[in-house]
């Protein structure tokens, strides 16, 4: 997932409600707080949340939290270990990202040269900021270093066609993506846990030893592929192929989703789906929040001391929501389905898929970001107990997937909170691998 700085101006200073020495101003729309120093329309770094910084740029500008010898508070906010940028409530006011001034990035770059626009994860070789991934307790499979090492070099098994999903970017830091007449649709966006089925190629090599594979590759020859078309099912980066360990110790609840489109694909078609809800009774595919450490009194009545994000699921249970279906010929070209026939397609499988809001032309980014905040924040439409995690853009006319998320500032704040416990779930960053053959 990549996450990068931005070089951009504060806009909209204002005075924070209750601190004499903090201003409240916007950056790509959201709110964030800074000091009395900085000036309307400066230039400088904005760090989004989910972003981890570098030791040296924090220690640089004095970022991290620290105790005099008196055991007084001395410094910023961040933690020293974790570094992490996060959605918070400051004395009452929401704060969303760290900007920076320009002259922050002196003792790492000629600032003379960085201009507004501008993108940055290294200056002159020092990694400033990557994306924070918290250390979740989950179990890995372990590979031997001579397993390791041939699977280098050959697969008995192989699924070339079977296409990754791509990220999905934030909606307000891609303006230009969007042209005039682009046909846009909202669609709900769902906090769980991603998976993908496909019917489709399937490569096998016949087996051989460590010692042939090294002669036919001197030789320049290649084994006989077998080829025949296959169920098979992964995550968003990764082909599963047993149901053993991963993040929740077992996979076994992939299963079942899987199951549902065996038997209902057309050749080529791919499925890009959610899943919601529960591993087993008691252990929800997403972690629980607290909602107390949100802080807000409102929030706390309105959504109740837990978030859990069951969305509508009984105890144990799981559900599944497609996003996305693609068809890919045998030479790997593939077609992208627009989300109506996606729902069609949904509808003939008798599955689910995310719901839609809205469909509109896009004119401009303004009047986008007022249709996307209108469906953005309340509860889920489907769960109805918790807070939705926010919506999708999606980009109608394009011949590949072009879609942007767009997060809802509480469910931003409920994430960096379940994130700071170090359990969350890293699944999209550790993966392991299964098979349904």
């Amino acid at each position: 997932m990549a996450y990068c700085a931005y070089i951009t101006r504060i806009k909209n200073l204002r005075r924070h409600t209750n601190a004499d020495k903090l201003l409240i101003g916007e950056c790509f729309g959201n709110n964030v707080i800074v000091s009395t120093n900085i000036s309307e329309d400066e230039l400088g770094i904005y760090f989004p949340i989910d972003g981890k910084l570098c030791n040296e740029y924090c220690a640089a500008n004095n970022l991290l939290r620290n105790k005099d010898a008196d055991g007084n508070q001395i410094g910023g906010f961040l933690d020293p270990e974790k570094r992490n940028i996060k959605a918070i409530k400051l004395r009452g006011e929401m704060s969303d990202g760290l900007f920076m001034p320009l002259i922050s990035l002196n003792k790492f770059t000629d600032v003379s040269i960085l201009n507004e626009g501008d993108s940055i994860t290294i200056l002159n070789g020092l990694l400033i900021c990557e994306k924070y991934i918290p250390m979740g307790k989950h179990r890995r499979q372990s590979v031997g270093k001579n397993k390791e090492k041939s699977k280098k070099i050959y697969d008995k098994t192989s699924f070339p066609l079977f296409m990754e999903h791509y990220d999905t970017s934030q909606l307000v830091y891609n303006k230009n993506a969007f042209k005039e007449g682009d046909q846009c649709e909202i669609t709900l966006k769902m906090h769980g846990t991603s998976q993908r089925t496909s019917y489709t190629l399937k490569e096998t090599r016949k087996y051989l030893p460590y010692w042939l594979v090294k002669i036919f590759k001197a030789l320049r020859l290649l084994p006989k592929i077998k080829k025949s078309w296959e169920y098979v099912c992964g995550t968003r980066r990764v082909v599963l192929k047993d149901l053993n360990g991963g993040y929740y110790g077992s996979n076994a609840f992939r299963q079942r989703h899987h199951d549902r489109f065996v038997g209902k694909l057309q050749k080529g078609e791919t499925v890009y789906y959610e899943v919601v809800g529960y591993v087993s009774p008691n252990t929800p595919i997403m972690a629980d929040c607290s909602n107390k450490k949100v802080n807000d009194k409102e929030f706390i009545k309105q959504y109740g001391d837990k978030t859990r994000f069951s969305y509508g699921c009984d105890d144990g249970e799981s559900q599944t929501y497609v996003y996305r279906m693609t068809i890919t010929n045998e030479d790997g070209y593939v077609v992208e389905y627009p989300y109506g026939l996606v729902k069609l397609r949904c509808e003939q499988m008798g599955v689910r898929y995310c719901p839609t809001y809205e469909r509109f032309t896009y004119t401009t980014f303004e009047d986008l970001m007022e249709h996307a905040n209108k469906y953005c924040d309340g509860f889920d439409p489907i769960g109805k107990t918790h807070i939705k995690e926010g919506i999708v853009v999606r980009i109608e006319n394009r011949e590949r997937f072009t879609a942007f998320k767009h997060k809802n500032w509480h469910f931003k704040v409920i994430e960096g909170i379940i994130k700071d416990s170090a359990t969350s779930p890293d699944i999209e960053e550790a993966q392991e691998i299964i098979d349904y053959n």
